[in-house]
């Protein structure tokens, strides 16, 4: 699969790092492609970035149900990008590499607890019609606790599927070297098991 262009210029590494310290973001972000061409405006950069960190470290959501509600927004929306960096975040999470396979059709697959399948269910039907289901709604509130914690399922859904949307739109491609839709390289669509 050929890599495509970003239709915004993706800046060299030297440069998204000076971009990002103007507005305090590290340089390990920084030098991903995302942010490579997130940094042609600094402003936005930064408020997606706090965004994202904030949720990823310092969130109350529990970081396997946020891996698996990402992990399907990658698949749904057919994000390679998306799906290939938090395919490598989860596994270092500790998440079993069949628990993220089984995303692809969760319906299917015995491999969820109530509390995954609560998120999973939200995820898909806010992708599929902009919101939350009054009956999805009240099992993540059984399953996850309070309302930082659904706030934060909320957001992360809407941010990940924005990402999915920005990475898709612009053409932002994978970094040099990784491997495409890992571990299989099967992607949504595909007819290969």
């Amino acid at each position: 699969m050929s890599q495509p262009n970003p239709r915004i210029p993706m800046l060299s590494v030297e440069d998204a790092r000076k971009a990002a310290a103007q507005v305090e973001i590290s340089e390990q972000v920084a030098e991903l492609n995302i942010f490579r061409v997130l940094l042609n405006h600094p402003i936005l950069a930064k408020r997606l970035n706090d965004l994202l960190m904030t949720l990823l470290f310092r969130g109350k959501l529990d970081a396997r149900l946020r891996e698996l509600v990402i992990m399907r927004i990658g698949w749904v929306t057919g994000s390679d990008y998306e799906w290939t960096q938090h395919w490598r975040i989860a596994r270092e999470l500790g998440l079993p590499e069949e628990d993220l396979l089984a995303v692809r059709d969760w319906r299917g697959s015995d491999r969820f607890s109530n509390a995954d399948r609560a998120v999973l269910a939200a995820t898909d039907e806010t992708l599929e019609k902009g919101a939350i289901s009054p009956e999805t709604w009240a099992l993540c509130r059984h399953h996850l606790g309070g309302s930082e914690e659904l706030l934060e399922l909320t957001t992360a859904i809407g941010a990940w599927r924005l990402i999915s949307s920005l990475l898709q739109s612009v053409d932002i491609p994978l970094e040099e070297g990784v491997t495409s839709w890992p571990p299989d390289g099967r992607m949504p669509g595909s007819d290969s098991a």
